[in-house]
């Protein structure tokens, strides 16, 4: 009887024979899934395109790191490893190009302070961080991405891409010492670095990148060319194909890519730089902090970062993600605590702090990157650099011609404002643009988010009294207004 009851027994259990057989499955299919996810986040739709979108997140990189090594003993070699770490795993992550940028704020604190040394920078970048971190894994931030109008982000992003243009010109106008972030005298017009390199750069990207629109005219359809078939004879068909073809060549080339390898080669014949190079990483070392220098680094470097980071590193890199890859799935929370652990990690053995930037993001996205293929790559590169030159490197970035750095950043911050342009009423454009003179005229967004907030908040109570009252739209519920703009431009 047992015997007989044994198996009425197993085949009654109705969760026996789905717990067992399935278990070795579901992690196969896990893992099958995850590699699947990796080749699709990794992958480069165009090489050459991707190549090229990695390049523009350098205008605003290069000079705010190579200013902290020359002034501050920042060991450079160190930073490039790690942000070479963080590019990558942050390409595999999110499958787009998310940057990695310096923390300007605390950058700028540092280049202005002489006593605001490497202690005191990385104190800032741990405390920020953490913050950042605690905001994420509790699901805060979300509420703060929730109830923040669109408007107000748009006037952050808005000033922050004005911020690089205004930026971009003084480089293009004034001959630079990045160390000391002086303007030194008018660049000359002719010369390895003046202004008729950084304009005839400026227009060869013009010309191959335009304003950032699909490439039209490059193929044509089978209609029109019925129609060139019936309107023009064969040498003009022949003819029109020819100038298509050059189009299409054109229209390919890796703008950005191009200028920058120029730049390296005019470093070359502007000055021997390879005697100063030595080869193999910089030695990394733990920091040494003092109760100082975290006080120091909590009061002058972190609550200054604090907001700017919330604001654009954060929610304007959420938004803008989701606006230019509307396909893919963006969380606030994930930006946070990546930007919380990059710090957390690299900033106890000397690495700049870093975030996402909308920036850079714009940047690599107007030049083409479009997977995070584009940021691997440029990880790729960073890694090497640090561990065959080390912090030598920056003798060689020194001579590297600001005003092509210059047009790099500018083309980054005119694709960073541009995104205010899906403002529909003129209240909107009103408080994107108060919240934008604000932080434009006051060097702080901080400020800006402030008056920004204030001012919605005011219309909404005018628009209430006068029985016109319609709820709070926050940047997510304006979502599905907005995306269908951007996929149209």
């Amino acid at each position: 009887m047992a015997n007989q009851n044994l198996p009425s027994i197993q085949t009654s259990d109705p969760e026996a024979p789905e717990i067992t057989p399935t278990a070795p499955t579901t992690c196969f299919s896990k893992a099958k899934d995850a590699v699947k996810k990796l080749k699709t986040n990794l992958v480069c739709r165009s090489k050459w395109a991707e190549l090229n979108g990695a390049m523009g997140d350098l205008g605003t990189y290069i000079p705010i790191v190579l200013a902290l090594t020359l002034a501050r003993d920042l060991n450079l070699g160190t930073t490039l490893i790690f942000n070479g770490v963080y590019n990558i795993i942050t390409g595999i992550i999110y499958g787009v190009p998310m940057p990695v940028q310096p923390m300007k704020s605390i950058a700028a604190e540092a280049l202005s302070d002489k006593e605001f040394g490497v202690p005191e920078i990385m104190a800032a970048g741990i405390l920020t961080s953490g913050v950042l971190f605690i905001l994420g894994i509790t699901g805060l931030m979300k509420l703060v991405y929730k109830w923040i109008p669109l408007p107000v982000v748009r006037g952050i992003q808005l000033a922050q891409g004005l911020s690089f243009a205004l930026t971009a010109v003084k480089y293009v106008r004034k001959v630079q010492d990045l160390p000391k972030s002086k303007a030194l005298g008018e660049r000359p017009w002719f010369g390895l670095d003046g202004l008729v390199l950084a304009i005839f750069c400026a227009c060869f990207i013009l010309i191959v990148n335009g304003a950032g629109e699909k490439n039209r005219g490059c193929h044509n359809t089978p209609e029109n060319r019925d129609n060139l078939d019936r309107e023009r004879n064969k040498d003009e068909v022949g003819r029109n194909n020819r100038i298509n073809k050059l189009r299409k060549f054109v229209f390919s080339l890796p703008s950005a890519f191009l200028v920058f390898m120029l730049g390296i080669v005019l470093v070359f014949i502007r000055k021997r730089v390879v005697q100063g190079i030595k080869f193999g990483p910089s030695s990394i070392e733990v920091v040494k902090f003092t109760k100082q220098s975290w006080k120091k680094g909590f009061v002058k470097g972190a609550i200054p970062q604090l907001p700017l980071s919330i604001l654009n590193s954060v929610i304007a890199v959420c938004k803008l993600s989701t606006d230019l890859f509307p396909e893919r799935e963006f969380s606030v929370t994930s930006i946070s605590v990546t930007v919380g652990l990059m710090n957390l990690v690299g900033c106890w053995f000397g690495a700049v702090p870093t975030c996402h930037g909308a920036g850079g993001l714009a940047g690599q996205y107007k030049f083409g990157g479009r997977s995070g293929g584009c940021v691997a790559l440029l990880g790729v590169t960073k890694l090497v650099l640090g561990i065959v030159l080390g912090t030598s490197l920056a003798e060689f970035l020194k001579q590297f011609p600001v005003g092509i750095l210059g047009v790099l950043l500018l083309f980054a911050g005119i694709e960073l404002a541009l995104c205010a342009r899906d403002m529909n009423s003129k209240e909107d454009f009103f408080v994107a643009l108060i919240c934008t003179a604000v932080s434009l005229v006051g060097s702080s967004a901080s400020l800006g988010f402030v008056i920004g907030m204030k001012v919605y908040m005011l219309f909404k109570l005018r628009n209430y009294t006068k029985g016109k009252h319609k709820p709070l739209e926050s940047t997510t519920s304006r979502f599905e207004s907005t995306t269908s703009k951007f996929e149209e431009s």
